[in-house]
């Protein structure tokens, strides 16, 4: 049971690590966004997610990049909404 537990919090930190990596690999972009490799595959060849293959084989990922693409279309939460529209009409008058 420790043995387990240990192994556990080991992933844990491993994933953290990989978080301050500024370049990562498929494994390592999988373990991070918590996608699927073959997902990152489709992702790639249908020019979807930003990657660099700079010896023609092996791809690379720029973890700021990909934070941005993770990020990209995101909605506004109820609160942000109402102190817009509130904003925007103490501007009207």
């Amino acid at each position: 049971m420790e043995s387990n537990l240990i192994l556990h919090k080991l992933n844990r930190i491993e994933k953290h690590i990989f978080a301050l990596k500024p370049i990562l690999n498929v494994e390592e972009l999988a373990d991070y966004t918590g996608f699927k490799k073959s997902y990152i595959y489709k992702l790639v060849h249908e020019n979807l997610i930003p990657f660099s293959k700079p010896n023609g084989k092996i791809l690379f990922f720029d973890r700021k990049k990909i934070d941005e693409f993770l990020l990209q279309n995101a909605t506004k939460s109820k609160d942000e909404i109402e102190r817009e529209a509130i904003e925007f009409s103490l501007k009207k008058k």
